[in-house]
């Protein structure tokens, strides 16, 4: 017997953990996304009043995968739909399957499975993300909606439609060849990463930080890793999101200020994530060649492993922001690359260089490129030029936490 609490700290635990694993496994013997779904959220309600009768499971995972698959098969047998194969179905599967622990490679390939079905290129990203909150996450759609700031109804509509699309197109539910596969896991990388930067900058909002979005980026970084341990891209996204995360605890004061990373107090970094991002590094770099992710990780390796601010090596900074530029251009790369060209050879190089952007239409808009010259501005004296810059960016950010910065950097200015 088990106590109410017990259940639900349990059941919670294992939607956090197992989702992934509980639905790709339901998914080859339900042959249909949305009936996969349906099964396993009846297999989280039985658990809820089941064990709290008979125990919590040694093992929960290995109990819900076989609670969904077997409701899979009933409700085939119930359309009767496969009638004459599900029966081998019961016994090769659901009276054997013994969940997380039947063996490293089965569980890599479902999982994975799944992950390449929701970011397939067949997809618009906006569907690759919804699709990997969703189903990899276990998101509900009130969650996904929430998360990118749209409606229920729409969020909805996405999905299903995105369900539709993979089932039109007859997209399999199987790893990519050995050919396709490292297109496919660029794809995968992008989405991972698109979700950790929304949430570790809101773009609206009174809070920094999507803490719930990180969270799940993080989650889904690091099971890429437990999939595909010697991918090197894959190296280079974990390394890259676990260094940023472990300068978290220095970006928002104890009165919810946004702190900079110069005036950040760097005892509050994260060590021991730190020693970890870095040998991430290391290995990421030994691709060759090395991806965008591995460079950007290493970046932010050159800043974690910086003591002080006045000790950051902005010259390696910009030699990297220069391969970052060769392999992936992009004008945010070089709006980062002009930022680290004025710290490391002064302001007036750096507003030269920002002058170069400003007729780029992906620039349009992007609050970080006013901000920036506002900052060299400042740093030369020119008041008047700097109070326009970030009048700009004020008018350009939604944010909360970073529009309480721009608004205190204008009063510092007067006028």
């Amino acid at each position: 017997m088990a106590s109410g609490p017990e259940v639900a700290a349990a059941v919670a635990e294992a939607h956090r953990h197992e989702w992934a694993f509980v639905l790709a496994a339901t998914v080859r013997v339900a042959t249909d996304l949305d009936l996969a779904e349906e099964c396993v959220q009846h297999a989280y309600a039985q658990a809820l009043t089941t064990w709290g009768r008979t125990g919590i499971p040694d093992r929960p995972g290995a109990w819900l995968t076989t609670v969904a698959r077997r409701r899979a098969i009933d409700l085939h047998r119930r359309e009767a739909a496969l009638a004459r194969v599900l029966p081998r179905l019961v016994e090769r599967d659901a009276d054997t399957d013994d969940g997380p622990a039947a063996g490293p490679a089965g569980i890599a390939d479902d999982r994975l499975r799944l992950i390449f079905i929701c970011c397939h290129p067949a997809l618009a990203v906006e569907a690759q993300v919804a699709l990997t909150l969703r189903l990899v996450c276990g998101l509900s759609t009130v969650e996904v909606a929430r998360s990118f700031l749209v409606g229920e109804a729409t969020m909805a509509a996405r999905i299903t439609r995105a369900k539709k699309k993979i089932a039109a197109a007859h997209i399999p539910f199987r790893t990519p060849s050995p050919a396709d596969l490292p297109d496919r896991t660029a794809a995968v990388l992008h989405v991972v990463h698109l979700v950790y930067t929304t949430g570790h900058t809101a773009p609206v909002g009174a809070g920094l930080v999507r803490h719930d979005l990180v969270a799940r980026a993080t989650d889904l970084a690091r099971l890429l890793r437990t999939l595909l341990p010697g991918d090197p891209d894959v190296a280079g996204l974990l390394a890259l999101i676990v260094l940023t995360g472990a300068r978290a605890p220095g970006r928002v004061a104890d009165d919810g200020r946004l702190v900079l990373l110069a005036d950040q107090d760097r005892t509050h970094w994260d060590r021991e994530a730190i020693t970890e991002g870095v040998a991430l590094v290391r290995e990421a770099l030994a691709g060759r060649p090395p991806s965008r992710f591995a460079l950007m990780a290493a970046i932010a390796a050159v800043h974690a492993e910086a003591p002080t601010w006045d000790d950051t090596d902005w010259v390696e900074i910009l030699s990297l922001y220069d391969l970052l530029a060769r392999i992936w251009p992009s004008p945010v790369v070089a709006l980062n690359r002009a930022v680290a060209l004025g710290l490391a050879d002064g302001p007036a190089a750096g507003l030269a260089a920002l002058d170069e952007l400003a007729g780029e239409p992906q620039l349009v808009g992007y609050p970080y490129l006013p901000a920036a010259r506002a900052d060299f501005h400042r740093r030369l004296g020119d008041r008047r030029s700097a109070r326009t810059a970030y009048t700009e960016a004020l008018a350009l950010t939604a944010n909360e936490v970073e529009r309480g910065f721009l608004e205190v950097r204008l009063r510092e200015l007067g006028g």
